[in-house]
């Protein structure tokens, strides 16, 4: 595989504001309201990191959960009431759902009793009309569930299903496009679709695909060749497509997440964003045209480099006022500015800039701190 650098790569070297979590606390995921950016943080604190989208100005902490934070996310409308709002899940064994309103309290909160026993949560998702929310849990015993909720009703779950996955289940997704449809993955190295309306677990289970290893992320591609049969068409190691170059090296070491973008690019099949990091603390975004294509190379349209002095554990693309967010484990939380890397592909190759990008023509005095690989 090939990573080619994109005609409208810039590489930026100084975000635009910077924050710290307290007591050197590992950023674990950012998330986004209409009018807040929120972080989550590791242990000892287990809280949840209020900014104001306007100026990054800290606004308040909320002490979340009494054990480890695994997953946080933006709903914008959950049960016909709670409006607008943030939620988690935990190791703690519930699901809570967040917004100024409530304060320090949660708004509403989903308890994963199952058998008296509340089980560790790993993941979670709300459906797009607001009405039902799922969860994934560790192994207990033999025992891996996906537990489903009734956003009107969440004191129990309304059912389980026990018989999806045999290990932990690290990632649960409902699809944008049908609200009983939900993706889930899990160490057992099976990704399943399933329906969650269905009672009865055997008739609930849709499709199910191996990767052949144990998965800790999953989600949706929406493209023009969508078809959830979950067939695997490429096994493709991110680490491998790499630029060397005496102005220009980017080698990747790990995977942070992924970013449907808005829309699909003109000669791409899929909306997928990848960002990746290397160990330095440097992150980068790569498309690749066509999924399904085994030559069809990579390209590297962004950079932000010195941000971070470790690994790069969250990032946060907030399309609509061009800023990327980033939180590692050097407790740091980075807002930089990003104009759409993809302007050159929709506007017919015009060129794009802005104050704190620096064109890679322009940055051969400047190269990356990412070393090649041994």
């Amino acid at each position: 595989m090939s990573l080619l650098d994109s005609p409208s790569l810039h590489i930026s070297h100084t975000p635009v504001r910077s924050s710290s979590l307290p007591a050197q606390a590992y950023v674990l995921s950012i998330a986004a309201s209409s009018s807040h950016y929120a972080a989550s943080s590791s242990a000892p604190s287990n809280s949840i990191h209020l900014f104001d989208k306007a100026d990054f100005r800290k606004l308040r902490e909320w002490i979340a959960h009494a054990n480890a934070i695994t997953s946080l996310r933006s709903a914008p409308s959950t049960a016909g009431n709670v409006r607008d709002s943030l939620f988690t899940s935990s190791r703690d064994g519930y699901v809570r759902f967040w917004d100024d309103r409530s304060g320090s309290q949660p708004a509403l909160q989903m308890n994963g009793l199952v058998s008296s026993s509340r089980r560790a949560l790993l993941s979670c998702d709300v459906s797009s009309d607001g009405l039902t929310v799922v969860a994934g849990t560790d192994l207990e015993g033999e025992d891996a569930s996906i537990l489903y909720w009734d956003a009107r009703n969440p004191s129990a779950p309304l059912r389980v299903h026990t018989s999806t996955h045999s290990d932990d289940i690290t990632a649960v997704h409902f699809s944008k496009t049908n609200t009983h449809l939900v993706l889930s993955a899990s160490s057992d190295g099976l990704i399943c679709t399933s329906n969650a309306q269905e009672a009865d677990e055997d008739e609930a289970g849709l499709h199910v695909g191996n990767a052949g290893s144990s998965i800790a992320q999953t989600g949706w591609v929406h493209g023009t060749n969508d078809a959830p049969s979950l067939d695997q068409i490429e096994n493709a190691d991110i680490r491998q497509p790499s630029v060397h170059r005496q102005d220009l090296t980017w080698v990747t070491d790990y995977l942070i997440g992924c970013h449907n973008h808005r829309g699909i690019l003109p000669g791409h099949d899929n909306d997928l964003s990848v960002f990746v990091g290397s160990n330095e603390g440097d992150v980068a975004l790569l498309t690749r045209p066509s999924l399904s294509n085994a030559s069809s190379p990579w390209s590297l349209h962004r950079m932000w480099s010195t941000g971070h002095t470790g690994v790069v554990r969250s990032v946060l693309w907030d399309e609509s006022h061009n800023l990327i967010i980033t939180g590692g484990e050097d407790s740091r939380i980075n807002v930089w500015s990003s104009p759409s890397p993809f302007a050159s592909a929709e506007t017919n190759g015009k060129r794009e800039g802005s104050s704190d990008d620096m064109d890679v023509d322009e940055s051969m005095t400047s190269p990356s701190r990412k070393r090649r690989r041994e």
